[in-house]
């Protein structure tokens, strides 16, 4: 079996915008071409790889499986094109950074845009995805930093832990706003919207409430720390998020609450340990770490050996 390029590329814009003119648009050709170019993928896969749905085209779990492996493939060629084109035009620079989900929508576009003042012919690339996909990438090379969510999962990685205080945050007519710090105690019977069962802060949280003998009720289950918080706004419950998704989030339908024993969230900032940062990326890893020690609840950021990491 030999798949070309232009079928995975056409599968990848498909299951990113979950339709085919979407799809069409983003690679600038036809509608039948990226439909031709589908049916060519799943005749020699011999596999279904989407379902119709509400007037999109949805993933089958075979796909879902295939686009992780294919993800990679397709923004490597991305990025090797980009650096061309850098080259070509004699850019200042390329910024390559990409971030978990919950300071993706606040903190680093900030962050970013303060670094890129003094820096107009800077090229950026940034990217938010799940923690283990960003170590992937930063490992083989598409981005220089990430900032992801611990435990690491390669020992090649430089490493800058940042522990993140969490709050409760609470609709704001909860009568449990009126209290400044909030403990299982006084959450006792209130509904949690939490993250998957595996994810560090909701077992702390349920570790906390079993030590306090004080039984945790959930709600709602989801996935990214941004669902949890809009949940909340709806009246769903409570929810143990941290600083990076509740301050960049100006909705006046929330309040956040500290919360007692206190629970973190731990992030690091990642950079390859086998390959040189460029230029402009020491000077953003450097600004990085500068801005990122006020949200740390174990003073300044400072890189682990390689042995630790």
């Amino acid at each position: 079996m030999r798949l070309r390029f232009r079928q995975l590329q056409a599968f990848h814009a498909i299951v990113e915008v979950g339709t085919v003119t979407g799809a069409a648009e983003a690679l600038g050709i036809s509608q039948p071409g990226i439909s031709n170019l589908l049916a060519e993928l799943e005749r020699q896969t011999g596999l279904k790889l989407f379902e119709r749905l509400h007037g999109r085209l949805v993933p089958t779990p075979e796909a879902e499986l295939m686009y992780r492996e294919v993800d990679t493939v397709v923004r490597g060629l991305d990025h090797v094109t980009q650096t061309v084109v850098d080259l070509q035009n004699k850019q200042a620079g390329q910024l390559q950074v990409a971030s978990q989900h919950s300071m993706s929508f606040g903190f680093m576009p900030r962050t970013i845009a303060e670094f890129a003042r003094k820096r107009p012919d800077m090229n950026i690339s940034f990217q938010s995805q799940y923690s283990s996909k960003i170590q992937e990438w930063v490992l083989s090379g598409l981005f220089e930093i990430g900032i992801c969510e611990m435990p690491m999962l390669y020992d090649t990685l430089n490493v800058y832990p940042l522990h993140v205080e969490t709050k409760v945050a609470l609709h704001r007519d909860n009568p449990l706003a009126a209290h400044e710090v909030l403990t299982p105690e006084l959450l006792r019977g209130e509904p949690f919207i939490v993250m998957g069962p595996d994810h560090i802060t909701q077992r702390r949280l349920r570790d906390v409430f079993e030590k306090a003998d004080v039984p945790l009720k959930t709600r709602v289950n989801s996935h990214l720390f941004k669902n949890l918080l809009s949940f909340v706004k709806e009246g769903m419950g409570v929810s143990l998020l941290d600083r990076f998704g509740l301050e960049f989030d100006y909705d006046d339908r929330f309040v956040a609450r500290d919360f007692e024993p206190r629970i973190t969230m731990d992030l690091a900032v990642i950079t390859s340990a086998t390959r040189p940062l460029s230029q402009v990326g020491k000077e953003f890893l450097t600004y990085l770490l500068q801005e990122l020690e006020p949200y740390s609840a174990t003073g300044s950021l400072r890189k682990l050996s390689r042995e630790k990491a």
